[in-house]
């Protein structure tokens, strides 16, 4: 089996899906237990969700999905000002939303959706 890295941007004022947002995957790295360590990212690659609110293929798959530490990066403010029904939202506190999430085991498939408000979000490990 190999790992995959696969996300689906939801807008919840909207109930419909989110197209053509920004989102950027970065590889943050290994730490070795040591809080004082910092991360080296690496830009893994920058997508932007098709009309159904996922990207076309999987971010990441395969052996290039290493055990480490992962940091997703959704352009949301951009999605609010140019989002008819939430215009009054453009001035959101919400501008880049950054998920950061672990994997430990390369082989396993990895969804990590993104709910999306103007005054909120939420995210969790999808199947």
């Amino acid at each position: 089996m190999s790992g995959r890295i696969t996300t689906h941007v939801l807008d919840l004022a909207g109930g419909k899906p989110v197209v053509g947002i920004a989102i950027e995957l970065w590889y943050l790295g290994e730490k070795a237990g040591n809080t004082d360590e910092e991360y080296m990212p690496k830009l893994i690659g920058a997508y932007k969700t098709n009309d159904d609110g996922r990207v076309d293929q999987p971010l990441l798959e395969g052996e290039e999905v290493q055990p480490g530490v992962y940091e997703l990066i959704f352009a949301a403010g951009e999605f609010f000002r140019r989002t008819e029904h939430l215009a009054a939202f453009s001035n959101s506190l919400f501008d880049l939303i950054p998920i950061r999430f672990q994997i430990r085991d390369a082989t396993l498939h990895y969804h990590v959706p993104l709910l999306v408000a103007p005054g909120g979000y939420s995210t969790y490990r999808g199947s």
